[in-house]
């Protein structure tokens, strides 16, 4: 013997950590990853949706009177109309059955309708004790008159 231990009994325990860790670390990034492809997902939808509210809203706003007068030298956008056509189109949708706690924001400014949705979303793999995040998206559109 040259002074070397050849039992392998003392190492038997010492992967079994080691693979626990590495799971646990796997199940934290695929549930990272699929709750942040959730939540990118419902962005783009809530930017859609707030898009589609936006231009409802500008091409609601003269309606007729485009069609039959113009818009003449400046399209000013009232702020009132602006909301009460978004939320018609909103409405119309369904988005408020597919996204529950929909909250919509409508300013306008001169020539501009901007749109802004929040909805709370439930996350595919959420922590226990985590609040419900929300989710924004926003648009705007613009109405020009060309001389």
């Amino acid at each position: 013997m040259t002074g070397r231990s050849t039992r392998r009994g003392d190492e038997g325990g010492s992967v079994t950590p080691l693979i626990i860790g590495f799971a646990l670390v796997l199940a934290v990034l695929v549930a990272v990853v699929v709750d942040a492809s959730a939540a990118y997902l419902r962005r783009q939808s809530l930017d859609h949706l707030a898009d589609s509210a936006a231009l409802a809203a500008t091409d609601g706003i003269q309606g007729r009177e485009v069609y039959t007068g113009g818009l003449g030298a400046v399209a000013e956008i009232d702020e009132a109309t602006a909301r009460r056509y978004a939320a018609a189109f909103v409405a119309a949708s369904g988005a408020e059955r597919r996204y529950p706690g929909l909250r919509m924001s409508v300013t306008a400014r001169d020539d501009v309708v901007v749109v802004r949705l929040a909805a709370p979303m439930d996350l595919p793999l959420s922590v226990p004790g985590v609040s419900t995040p929300r989710v924004t998206g926003s648009a705007s559109s613009e109405v020009r008159v060309a001389p």
